[in-house]
């Protein structure tokens, strides 16, 4: 088997598993904003379809990763090569947890559903998350464009998301401190916010990668962040959510 040949399989391998990113990406797209639109209508049954469809995403990870095992094996690939293969790995990885988040936020929805609704929060939700969503767009298609200005636009853009989470926090403690009767609702809308939250942190490890892949570099700045809530109130963190 000649080089050229070897080295047109290997690109074919590529384009296939490389597809089944963008296939599952469109699939985490569609999670976060059904989990959204299912908490803004109050729809019970949009929430239980975001939990069902997350086993699809599931099975794309795992088949991802089996496809980049194969052709690491079968391939022998070079050092450029194999930064491919490893980003793709680390995307899909980070594709199945931002989906994991949605999957969360379907869940409080349907308990949600059956409380008094918090005035504005349907609202402020719908819009962090559809931020979010534009974010997976872009990262995706600066994978796909090989992008670096569009990756290092995503990573300021998490400020934003911070931003719009730091403002929920106060607003739900604000209303919990008002009025007992909210506490619960807040409490759930809150781990909604933090899931969205991580999502944009998600999102942005995609970014990294694509400068990672490009570059051959990560970003040597720190990524910036603007989260100030956790000294506030750390019972209230949901990092252990899964």
């Amino acid at each position: 088997m000649n080089d050229t040949h070897i080295a047109s399989a290997f690109d074919r391998d590529l384009e296939e598993v490389q597809g089944l990113i963008m296939k599952m990406g469109g699939l985490v797209e569609a999670a976060i904003l059904d989990a959204s639109k299912s908490l803004d209508n109050r729809d019970e049954e949009l929430a239980e379809q975001v939990r069902a469809a997350d086993a699809a995403i599931d099975e794309l990870e795992e088949l991802i990763n089996e496809e980049a095992a194969r052709v690491i094996a079968l391939r022998a690939p070079t050092a450029i090569d194999l930064r491919v293969i490893l980003s793709v790995i680390k995307i899909a990885g980070n594709l199945e947890r931002i989906g994991d988040y949605a999957k969360n936020m379907a869940k409080r929805t349907s308990v949600l559903v059956h409380m008094t609704p918090v005035e504005g929060s349907r609202g402020a939700l719908r819009r962090m998350a559809r931020e979010v969503q534009l974010m997976l767009k872009d990262a995706l298609d600066a994978y796909v464009q090989r992008d670096v200005e569009l990756a290092r636009d995503i990573l300021e853009r998490d400020r934003d998301i911070d931003q719009m989470y730091n403002a929920l926090f106060r607003e739900f403690l604000t209303f919990m401190m008002e009025d007992p009767r909210y506490i619960t609702p807040c409490m759930h809308l809150h781990f909604i916010a933090k899931n969205t939250e991580r999502m944009g942190d998600h999102v942005t490890s995609i970014a990294e990668q694509v400068i990672y892949l490009v570059t051959g570099e990560m970003p040597e700045e720190t990524r910036p962040k603007v989260d100030t809530t956790s000294r506030d109130l750390s019972i209230l963190d949901s990092d252990n959510e899964d």
